[in-house]
């Protein structure tokens, strides 16, 4: 690999893991268009939006065990939280990143595009007092959060991204977690998701092997820098962020689909 497609790619994975530990999803959302448009710009041969989801498979399982442990301390893990939501997107992960080999490369886009136009849809919707719940006291449906990971499963271990992008909302709007608490928890519930994309995408030869390491040593780097970041921001500016991200990357892949 030449080396400025090394350091490119590396950056790639470092910018996207220190927001993927700051706001408690994977990465994949910013690093799945990255992947798919930034090294063309310099003039290097492009991913195929499989090898890209590939990547992003393994590349979200270590940022994600990362910015967990960044979390282990304060009270932030929901333990019923990530084995109801794990469990069940985990089966559901597996079997999405299993299918996925029988998608055509529009229809992968499509499905990632459908993904982050529903979490950008949920970002906007008002998330009243949820903060002002001790995090001893939070509850939630079981059986609710259950159904929504395995759904959220299937949908991102067809593209790779672990889900963690639309577990947020679904835990600050559906569920009524509070935002650190949603954090923390979503980290551990991508990292337990990525275990059944990781392997889905490793069995069906969606993987490039050296891109793969280079964005796995950023993220062991950055996630943990950027937990530690995210700990030290408003709630409201962490809802914020992830919400414009989520929605500048909605548009950009509906744009392209729309345009083929």
């Amino acid at each position: 690999m030449d080396i400025a497609l090394i350091i490119t790619i590396f950056l790639i994975g470092f910018i996207g893991s220190y927001i993927s530990g700051m706001l408690g999803i994977g990465g994949s959302i910013i690093k799945y268009p990255m992947l798919l448009y930034i090294p063309p710009l310099f003039g290097f041969a492009a991913f195929s939006a499989h090898e890209v989801s590939g990547i992003s498979a393994v590349q979200v399982f270590f940022a994600s065990i990362a910015g967990v442990w960044a979390y282990r301390k304060g009270g932030y893990l929901n333990k019923s939280l990530i084995i109801y939501m794990g469990g069940a997107i985990l089966i559901g992960s597996f079997v999405g990143s299993f299918g996925s080999s029988f998608l055509s490369e529009s229809g992968v886009n499509i499905v990632y595009g459908i993904l982050a136009l529903i979490a950008a849809v949920m970002m906007f919707i008002p998330k009243k007092h949820i903060d002002d719940k001790p995090l001893q006291e939070v509850t939630f449906n079981k059986l609710l959060a259950a159904i929504l990971a395995f759904i959220v499963g299937i949908g991102s271990g067809i593209v790779g991204a672990a889900g963690g992008f639309l577990l947020v909302p679904i835990m600050l709007v559906v569920l009524g977690i509070p935002t650190r608490m949603t954090i923390a928890t979503s980290l551990a519930i991508t990292f337990i998701s990525s275990i059944g994309g990781t392997i889905g995408k490793l069995m069906t030869g969606q993987v490039d092997y050296y891109p793969a390491l280079l964005m796995i040593i950023a993220s062991l780097i950055a996630a943990p820098l950027g937990a530690k970041a995210g700990k030290s921001i408003h709630t409201k500016i962490l809802q914020v962020i992830l919400a414009g991200l989520i929605l500048a990357t909605a548009i950009k892949i509906w744009m392209d689909i729309l345009m083929v």
